[in-house]
């Protein structure tokens, strides 16, 4: 059973918008895609930039630093789905968004 950890209340997050947040010491982005939310690794593969101070457009961020795309529904990168960044489980409660990791 997946252990959910308060991360953001479902106000501190407007549609579009992202940030970092810190599950049980985990940097994770958290985004919020059309009153919808979801969490990502915070690091790129590419090279380790911080994808939840990304550019988001849609339900696709772009990393800061040098542009690689990812799926912030699935994690998968956009031009090689293969390359996956982890995606985490994610609940709201009332105001509070929950978030599981591992």
């Amino acid at each position: 059973m997946p252990n959910f950890v308060r991360v953001a209340g479902s106000n501190d997050l407007k549609p579009g918008e992202n940030k970092v947040v810190n599950a049980n010491g985990t940097d994770v982005a958290l985004f919020n895609v059309d009153g919808e939310f979801f969490a990502i690794s915070n690091t790129c593969l590419h090279r380790g930039g911080p994808l939840g101070e990304g550019f988001l457009e849609g339900d696709v961020v772009t990393c800061p630093w040098h542009g690689w795309r990812y799926n912030v529904k699935t994690g998968a990168n956009a031009m090689l789905p293969t390359a996956k960044v982890a995606s985490y489980q994610v609940k709201v409660e009332g105001s509070d968004v929950m978030v599981a990791v591992d």
